[in-house]
């Protein structure tokens, strides 16, 4: 019982040991206020409302290969027909950061009107102009535009093999014309879906100078669906048999996992804790008799060095748990949806922004409770420890974007425009937060004094030491969101679509508790080695072990053809799950088991 109640205890004292003001829980109430302000920006069905044969316009996007969505293009990068002037529609910052660049076509669909065989432009294709077009459709690319705020896509043309006596090797066709097919509900539009006619094309397997006319035809159709369900669509390949089973699989393996380590935990503290709680209360206090974790009482508790850097770490990762929490909250409240053109680019921004006055609050709170003076440089390294490494690697992106023409280029404009938001916002939070953490301090009172001089660690067993801990500490955790991280990871750089928060959110949850178990049991293995240093550890044993495990996974999982580009990509995004994952929870557990340890009513020599 003993053991049990200790891993309940350490479960929650947290809130009983570190004294933490209550500034947290009033950031947090404001930041889920300021998500529920954001349920009011979302689309209206009266802006989507249309008489019969009113113009709806259709913006063209952009063009890039199937296997490598991270490389996209402007439609009219290529020879398609094109207007005479062309209007690019104003994008959002987070529009321009996903890359869409939204102009005007000379498709003219309007509201209920049937068309057949509409010409779109008589067009002379020159040589590079089918040159260009043959290696698109050797990639596979295709095609993307927006109708009402709806997305379709197309394929550019198609390869086929020639089996003639003449002609043997393979053909290349383009596609001529684009057949449209809308439904509609009362004066509203539900959906949209644009075929590339194989029975309309042209020959482009030569170099040679070609004339095409490009056509299209559009069929109105009713349908039942209501409006506020036009947008399930996307969610249908999420919910197929398949998936589900999928899904329930991996649910299952993440709950038998969490068992399985509760009993593992549970078989630690009641065989080897126990143990030592009764050689501890025996009343021998001969110094050969006290060994293990009670041994270092003196030295667990002395802050590591570069506190200044530690404190930073944990502020940013405790900035970043807040920030996936409130785009939880987005999610949960629909503002974050599928195709919601540029609102999770623009979300990351803004909420990353919002969340700088955690990460001074939490680096100069929990600095002042063990040093005095100092706390300026902890809240300062806060600021740049995520977003510096973040510019560097889009620096890299963005040189390389604009060296192939593609739109993740970002505009100078833009640029500027994340610089301001940096400067006027993120540095006045960041001081903000480590002002208000300074001035709510709380000195921390350790249970037992610390030594003036560290004890030697003695050595140990390869399998006690932090790459052991790295491996053990992420194997576990990787296995049981594995299957989920790679439906993620194909939502945000593949053609999947991810519509289910909920799946997500309990994943999240998962890890968490998972990360805690275990920060838990590799607490109590270290010391009971009587290695004392422990602070650090929990940086590379729960943050490297991400990159270890996911960026080899997923580099074969997804096979792109630019893995180089798709490799840095991954390194942002590990970047952030390194801090997302290692610091926050799972040093908080352990901050708080180790209390709880040396908290107990028990003689230290």
């Amino acid at each position: 019982m003993v053991a049990l109640t200790l891993l309940a205890r350490a479960s929650i004292s947290l809130s009983l040991h570190m004294s933490k003001p209550p500034g947290m829980g009033v950031l947090l109430l404001f930041f889920i206020t300021l998500g529920f302000s954001f349920r009011f920006v979302t689309p209206s069905a009266d802006t989507h409302r249309y008489n019969a044969g009113d113009h709806v316009p259709l913006f063209v996007n952009k063009v890039g290969p199937l296997n490598n969505p991270s490389e996209t293009y402007h439609y009219y990068d290529f020879p398609f027909c094109h207007p005479d002037q062309l209007i690019r529609k104003k994008a959002s910052l987070g529009e321009v950061l996903n890359g869409d660049c939204l102009a005007n076509a000379l498709y003219e669909l309007k509201f209920l009107e049937d068309k057949i065989g509409e010409t779109l432009c008589q067009k002379k294709l020159k040589g590079d102009e089918v040159a260009k077009f043959r290696n698109a459709v050797t990639n596979d690319f295709y095609f993307q535009m927006y109708y009402d705020d709806l997305p379709l896509w197309g394929f550019i043309g198609k390869v086929e093999e020639s089996w003639s006596v003449k002609e043997n090797g393979l053909k290349y066709y383009l596609f001529k014309h684009v057949q449209f097919d809308a439904l509609y509900n009362g004066n509203q539009i539900i959906e949209i879906r644009a075929f590339s006619d194989p029975n309309h094309v042209v020959d482009i397997t030569e170099d040679v100078e070609i004339s095409v006319k490009f056509t299209y035809s559009i069929f109105w159709k009713e349908t039942s669906t209501q409006f506020k369900s036009r947008m399930d669509k996307y969610s249908r390949a999420s919910l197929l048999p398949i998936h589900q089973q999928i899904r329930w699989f991996s649910f299952i393996n993440s709950v038998v996992i969490i068992v399985l380590l509760m009993g593992l935990l549970t078989m630690i503290f009641m065989r080897h804790l126990r143990n030592d709680l009764k050689k501890f209360s025996g009343g021998d206090e001969e110094e050969d008799k006290e060994v293990g974790w009670k041994y270092i009482h003196g030295d667990v508790f002395r802050y590591p060095p570069h506190m200044a850097l530690f404190c930073a770490v944990l502020g940013t990762g405790t900035q970043l748990l807040f920030q996936a929490v409130i785009l939880f909250v987005l999610s949960f409240l629909g503002v974050l949806y599928p195709y919601n053109r540029g609102a999770l680019g623009t979300s990351l921004v803004v909420t990353y922004a919002l969340t700088s006055v955690v990460a001074g609050y939490t680096a100069s709170s929990f600095y002042s409770q063990f040093v005095e003076t100092g706390w300026k440089v902890s809240v300062l390294l806060s600021g740049p420890l995520y977003l510096g490494p973040l510019f560097v690697m889009v620096s890299i992106l963005d040189a390389v974007a604009v060296s192939y023409g593609a739109t993740a280029a970002l505009p100078i404009g833009t640029i500027a425009v994340i610089l301001l938001i940096y400067t006027f916002v993120n540095i006045p939070l960041l001081g903000l937060g480590g002002l208000i953490g300074y001035r709510l301090r709380s000195e921390f009172q350790p249970p037992s004094a610390t030594k003036r001089c560290p004890r030697e660690i003695p050595p140990l067993a390869w399998y006690r030491k932090t790459p052991c801990q790295m491996f053990l500490g992420g194997l576990l955790p990787f296995g049981a969101i594995v299957l989920e991280l790679h439906h993620l990871y194909a939502s945000l750089w593949g053609y999947k679509i991810w519509t289910l928060p909920g799946i997500l959110f309990i994943i999240f949850i998962i890890l968490v508790l998972l990360t805690a178990m275990l920060s838990i049991g590799l607490t109590y293995i270290q010391l009971a080695v009587e290695d004392h240093e422990w602070w650090w550890s929990i940086v590379a044993a729960w943050g490297l072990n991400c990159h270890f495990y996911v960026l080899p996974l997923h580099l074969l999982l997804l096979q792109i053809t630019n893995e180089w580009f798709y490799a840095v990509f991954l390194l942002l995004w590990l970047q952030c799950l390194h801090l997302l994952c290692s610091i926050p929870h799972a040093w908080y557990n352990r901050f708080s088991c180790i209390l709880d340890f040396y908290s107990l009513d028990i003689p230290c020599c």
